[in-house]
């Protein structure tokens, strides 16, 4: 039996991936990331990628990409391997099968996943609690980790003063 496995990278193209990108990013148009500014022109195309587009504020000058200001900005892989490593994150693979599916080192799909995770994290919108919160009671001992003479010593102080 042979390994004819078809390899996810080669079925993507980075042309597809910025457009996804960009989908995904400025749903309403693009808008510059330093002043928010919606007044923006094309600006030509990376010479490293040609899919991504350069852009010019109108409004503040200033120039960007389709990746500026996110975490896939700066990488030297392709974005098609950003957006796969993602997409077999998302079936909860391990590193270990994403690094084989994209012929990439465990320790590179780590940093890329740590990386992803993290822009994640940073795009969640912060809880806000509304209406009746109840909460439970939490004993928290700081400062005293391994030293349970320091603990006893202040609940006895805590005890005294009550």
């Amino acid at each position: 039996m042979t390994n004819d496995l078809i390899r996810l990278s080669s079925l993507l193209d980075d042309a597809k991936c910025f457009d996804l990108i960009r989908r995904q990013r400025w749903p309403d148009g693009v808008r510059c990331p330093s002043c928010g500014g919606s007044h923006v022109v094309r600006n030509g195309r990376d010479d490293n990628r040609p899919a991504c587009q350069r852009w010019l504020c109108k409004s503040c000058k200033a120039r960007f990409d389709d990746l500026t200001g996110t975490v896939l900005a700066g990488h030297h892989q392709p974005l098609r391997i950003w957006v796969l490593c993602l997409y077999l994150m998302g079936l909860n693979l391990s590193n270990r099968q994403i690094a084989q599916e994209l012929d990439l080192s465990e320790g590179d799909v780590q940093a890329m996943a740590e990386q992803l995770r993290q822009g994640l994290v940073e795009r969640q919108p912060e809880a806000r609690l509304d209406g009746e919160v109840e909460i439970d009671e939490v004993y928290v001992v700081a400062g005293h980790k391994g030293n349970p003479a320091a603990v006893q010593k202040k609940a006895a102080r805590d005890a005294g003063d009550g």
